[in-house]
């Protein structure tokens, strides 16, 4: 071998022991230190041995500063990061997990759980930073929903309307998976209206194209009434899964239906005994549809498919019967046949069965000098009673109490049929200055049958 040749074999190890030695020396370096662009919870720790980034890790001091996107919504205290020689061994993990053969400069992330991470993230934070994204959401715009409405017998989508507001829930959700983060950045997230191409909606549009095609017929005293929910309702919507209506055609027609038929706070243009025609104020007898009573049965009929219901549970009165008086009555009126009547200027009263005068007498009716007249009205015998206490005042007695065999009131007031035992001024002109305390007063012999005459529900015309 010429010395030449020893000369470039000697070269040559001495190269290859160069990149060994440097290869040895460079893994030694990347096994001890972290690559360059590392971090752990947001905090750089390149190029540190992993007691330098311990070290380095115990003394850093968070800020507390909370933004969301790239505001600021809240500024807290500073506190520690939390770590302490408890952490140590994570720390040597994260530099084995990290390690590369080259070195790199990929920028990495690490997440770390410090052992003595502070309660004051997780509790009166993590509440500052809710509040501070409620109170903001109060300047910023709400989303509107999309939704389906029937109007005017039409359904459509109203489009939803995109907002600013913050989606509270979401970002505090994110808030808690970085809890350990040197700083808190986290995204803006906005809430989102309900789309009109969603499930939801859809299922709206469905609901309401099938209650625009519902109707039923609602009877009253045997008149049938198409209702057609289309034509009625003014408006319809579906909300978490229930009607929610602008009813006021339907009450409009209640009312119409009420005007045409009820007979409840309405005169009564009456035909006397005597053949004239009377008008008679309105009292306590007779019956009304009730508007919210009727609406409900009407819009849960159109709910449930029903084709045909009945006024007569939805009716309503006054007195002693609040369900009303009269609904199968419509002749005469409404008062039907049967009825008694009163005359005050004769001082006499009439019974009518069927439409046929049974009996007649004389009576004595409220002392019309002391404002006590028996009250003029179309009313109805409430109840009866054999024998009855009647206890009131009247002019000249406060209170009084008396004994009779027979009581049939037919006034919200107190007024009634009675025997009068003690009466001896039975003159027709006795109820100016001396009549009863507004009863209808009538004599011992008489009282019998008329009580026996009178039905409770019975029409009383007084005029």
């Amino acid at each position: 071998m010429d010395k030449s040749t020893k000369k470039l074999q000697i070269g040559l190890w001495s190269i290859v022991a160069a990149l060994v030695v440097g290869l040895c020396c460079m893994w030694y370096y990347q096994a001890h230190h972290f690559n360059e662009n590392v971090t752990i919870n947001g905090i750089s720790v390149g190029k540190m041995t992993a007691k330098d980034a311990a070290d380095h890790l115990k003394n850093v001091t968070l800020d507390n500063t909370v933004y969301v996107g790239n505001d600021v919504i809240y500024r807290g205290k500073k506190t520690s990061a939390g770590f302490s020689s408890k952490d140590d061994g994570k720390i040597e993990k994260i530099l084995k997990k990290q390690f590369t053969f080259v070195p790199s400069s990929v920028q990495k992330n690490y997440e770390v759980a410090p052992s003595n991470v502070s309660d004051y993230r997780k509790k009166e934070l993590k509440k500052k930073v809710k509040d501070a994204l409620t109170k903001a959401n109060l300047k910023r715009k709400a989303a509107i929903d999309a939704y389906a409405v029937m109007k005017d017998g039409k359904v459509s989508i109203v489009p939803a309307e995109k907002g600013t507001q913050y989606d509270v829930p979401k970002i505090m959700k994110e808030y808690d998976k970085h809890l350990a983060d040197s700083t808190l950045h986290l995204k803006e997230r906005i809430l989102q209206p309900l789309a009109a191409s969603s499930k939801v909606v859809q299922a709206e549009k469905q609901k309401l194209d099938s209650l625009a095609k519902k109707e039923t017929t609602y009877n009253v005293q045997g008149k049938t009434y198409e209702m057609k929910a289309a034509e009625l309702l003014n408006s319809a919507r579906v909300i978490n899964g229930r009607y929610s209506y602008d009813d006021t055609g339907l009450r409009n027609k209640i009312d119409e239906i009420n005007a045409a038929q009820a007979t409840l706070n309405k005169p009564l243009a009456f035909k006397t005994t005597g053949g004239s025609t009377v008008s008679v104020p309105a009292g306590t007898y007779g019956w009304e549809i009730g508007k919210d009573d009727a609406v409900d049965s009407i819009e849960t009929a159109w709910q449930n498919g029903t084709k045909e219901i009945k006024a007569e549970k939805d009716i309503y009165g006054k007195g002693y019967y609040t369900y009303g008086t009269g609904y199968a009555t419509t002749q005469n009126g409404g008062i039907g046949g049967t009825y008694a009547e009163v005359s005050i200027s004769e001082q006499k009263v009439w019974l009518y069965k069927n439409g046929q005068q049974v009996y007649s007498a004389d009576c004595v009716t409220g002392k019309q000098s002391a404002n006590e007249g028996t009250p003029r009205g179309v009313w109805y015998i409430m109840y009866k009673q054999s024998p009855s206490v009647l206890k009131g005042s009247e002019s000249g007695k406060e209170n009084y109490e008396v004994k009779v065999k027979y009581w049939a009131q037919f006034t919200s007031s107190g007024c009634g049929f009675h025997d009068a035992s003690w009466r001896r001024n039975w003159d027709k002109k006795a109820y100016i200055n001396d009549g009863s305390g507004g009863c209808v007063n009538l004599k011992a012999d008489q009282a019998a049958p008329i009580y026996n005459l009178l039905e409770v529900k019975e029409p009383v015309i007084v005029y």
